[in-house]
């Protein structure tokens, strides 16, 4: 990397030559140094989208052309994920989830997103996402797409519908090229 760091958008060239101008013996101080390769070997965390029904909870992780992907499901509700980025960089994230969940799980891996579906332990309809009652962090938002509130949800066919977007649990799908699941509508229609 030789004398260029980047730091929270500040490119230390330039704070070197600023210095530089201003104390021209200016040495830049070993653990800062340190913590800037800290800061860029960092995780980061990829956009999540949730939305649930009676029997299942559905993450939708946006990361396009994602690589090495590893999943956790616990049964007392702990998920992790980790994965690398297009251009090499690593995203991971870990949730609480509210209620407990079966440690098997669905996935469809896309150009554009990976799609789980996961089986709750109990047939319930939960409060939120996470068991923190403390606001979710601002990657974590509702997929209002797949939404469904408790009312709403009719029968099995409709589960089903939902189901067809997943192969099996290790599949890599290459014919949505990462897109969300859409029913077929002229099905609908002539119904």
């Amino acid at each position: 990397m030789g004398d260029r760091y980047r730091f929270k958008g500040f490119n230390i060239c330039l704070l070197k030559s600023i210095a530089v101008f201003l104390h021209p013996p200016f040495i830049i101080p070993a653990p800062f140094i340190q913590n800037l390769h800290l800061a860029e070997n960092m995780s980061r965390n990829p956009e999540v989208l949730w939305a649930q029904r009676s029997d299942k909870v559905y993450l939708t992780v946006a990361l396009p052309d994602a690589k090495d992907i590893s999943v956790k499901c616990e049964p007392q509700g702990l998920f992790s994920f980790s994965a690398l980025g297009a251009q090499g960089e690593r995203f991971e994230f870990s949730l609480e989830l509210y209620g407990k969940i079966m440690t098997e799980y669905r996935k469809n891996v896309g150009l554009r997103n990976i799609i789980f579906s996961i089986q709750k332990e109990e047939r319930s309809w939960w409060t939120r996402l996470l068991k923190s009652e403390e606001k979710p962090a601002p990657y974590i938002k509702v997929d209002w797409n797949k939404w469904c509130d408790e009312d709403e949800e009719v029968n099995s066919e409709t589960a089903s519908d939902d189901e067809s977007a997943f192969v099996n649990q290790d599949s890599e799908s290459s014919d949505d090229d990462g897109l969300l699941y859409l029913p077929d509508l002229e099905k609908a229609r002539n119904k």
